[in-house]
């Protein structure tokens, strides 16, 4: 069976239930995308899992209110033998398959090369570079014009296709260039073909070159990362970075000795303190020794010398590290104190020693049943400590501080310069967001409904990392869900009920 014999049997299907009749496609164009809403589909995201797609994916998916599908897809999958110049039949058949499932259920499909010829974010690296390699641009175009000659006719209303997955470590006018051959060799095959490309910068930063070319651009909502990605295997150091909170209080936590004077200093608790408190101070990092002392105005309530070494010991890891022939080791450990009632401020300060890293202050009335209200702290590195304040709140209390992050602080920190990019006549929507399974789940959805009340108020579309697994609503392998047994998957249904309330056409 023929690639357009799948598809024509899919309308067909689509008629007979009416389906196609209640589909009203949105019109798309490069200038103005629209308010598409969905998720990403992970069948063919690597050639280790590739797996023909999930038609009950798409049924669920249209279901449950929603219209849109990105397929981030793995060139490799459809190669053979390695010959990149050589496309696997029976792989693009199941692409196909895709592509007729979105139409025959009312969901736009996006295209996307995860891995292209030439370039990835993934690993392993690709032997030759896109950016710079005159074949590996070639053979891009090669599988780019391919697909655009599969499926001219249909619509862009219903099919789009998204060049390549977050570009890195390019500059806009290398980029350009190379956007421009492929969709030369797109538009040569089918002139009407709607192009989406990532922004530069891991798409995050609009490319203001592509404007000349004609294409859309697509951004991300993985902002901040120390939500999105807390305790994420595949991203290096993220095991370290202090339990996520939402809003965020952002202050600098790493408390510097006396051998780092620019940078030493005391973080600053400001109350006043009405009742007495239980202080939890959580040390992470220590480099070579430092002595934590805390004191509540002006009066010592904690002192605590931590020396790293190697082997077992308080800490939870130790590693030596050679080029300043020292030990660093995490300690993630609690100290405690009592701060009494009336303090006005409490300080805390390495007073000797090099440097050690505080991830989260916690405080708790001394009273029966008072809950904990916890900050996390920034412990990004060459900053002098901050200070914040504290306010009781309820049966626990809230942290703020100068430059914290909050919805308004995401609105101009990840949506208004794209918002000047789209002024322009470029067509924004955000290609991937969510949050990992280990981020906990309430500051999920916190968190989530600000991108998505931003978003609404921008006009655009979005779709989430992904359907199925640890970022969805579906078997997300959350432990702190309560979750509902549908059709053979663990559904997160409030997770699934916010999204439904954002996934409408008007605002």
């Amino acid at each position: 069976m023929t690639w357009r014999q799948v598809v024509s049997m899919a309308l067909v299907t689509a008629a007979a239930t009416g389906h196609a009749a209640e589909t009203r496609w949105l019109e798309a164009s490069a200038g103005k995308l629209p308010r598409w809403y969905g998720f990403n589909l992970l069948e063919k995201f690597q050639k280790a899992s590739s797996k023909p797609f999930s038609e009950e994916d798409f049924r669920m998916i249209s279901e449950f209110g929603f219209n849109f599908v990105r397929l981030p897809m793995d060139y490799r999958t459809w190669i053979v033998d390695g010959d990149w110049r050589r496309f696997n039949e029976d792989v693009l058949k199941e692409i196909d398959q895709a592509v007729a499932w979105g139409g025959q259920y009312g969901i736009h499909v996006s295209l996307n090369f995860h891995r292209a010829p030439g370039y990835t974010v993934a690993s392993p690296k690709e032997a030759k570079d896109l950016w710079t390699d005159a074949e590996a641009q070639e053979v891009c175009a090669l599988h780019w014009g391919t697909f655009a000659r599969r499926y001219r006719g249909i619509p862009s209303a219903r099919l789009s296709f998204n060049l390549m997955n977050e570009p890195a470590n390019v500059d806009g006018p290398t980029y350009a260039k190379v956007v421009a051959l492929l969709v030369d060799a797109i538009h040569k095959e089918d002139p009407e073909r709607l192009v989406i490309c990532d922004g530069l910068q891991w798409g995050t930063k609009p490319c203001l070159e592509l404007l000349p070319l004609g294409v859309a651009q697509a951004t991300r909502g993985y902002v901040p990362f120390q939500i999105t990605h807390y305790r994420a295997s595949w991203v290096q150091g993220t095991d370290r970075l202090p339990v996520p909170t939402w809003p965020r209080v952002v202050v600098p936590g790493v408390l510097y000795g006396p051998a780092k004077p620019e940078h030493a200093g005391a973080l600053r608790l400001e109350g006043p303190f009405a009742e007495p408190y239980r202080l939890r101070v959580r040390v992470g990092v220590v480099s070579k020794a430092a002595t934590l002392v805390v004191k509540a105005d002006g009066k010592e309530l904690l002192r605590r010398e931590l020396v790293c070494g190697p082997g077992e010991g308080e800490w939870k890891k130790a590693e030596f590290k050679e080029p300043w022939d020292l030990y660093q080791n995490t300690y993630d450990l609690d100290c405690r104190a009592a701060i009494p009632a009336g303090t006005q401020a409490v300080e805390f300060a390495t007073e000797a020693g090099d440097w050690m890293q505080v991830t989260e202050l916690g405080l708790t009335a001394q009273r029966e049943g008072a809950p904990e209200a916890v900050a996390a702290l920034d412990t990004g590195w060459g900053r002098k400590p901050g200070s914040l304040r504290f306010t009781p709140a309820g049966t626990g209390g809230t942290f703020a501080a100068a430059g914290s992050e909050d919805r308004d602080w995401l609105q101009q920190t990840a949506v208004a310069p794209w918002q000047e990019a789209e002024a322009k006549g470029i067509g924004v929507m955000v290609g991937e967001w969510g949050a990992f399974n280990q981020t906990p789940y309430d500051v999920v959805l916190r968190w989530g409904e600000d991108c998505l009340r931003n978003w609404q108020a921008a006009g655009w579309g979005w779709a989430l990392w992904n359907f199925r697994g640890s970022f969805g609503v579906m078997d997300s392998g959350r432990k702190d869900v309560a979750y509902e047994d549908f059709r053979g998957h663990k559904l997160d249904r409030q997770f699934l009920e916010l999204l439904q309330r954002y996934a409408r056409r008007d605002p």
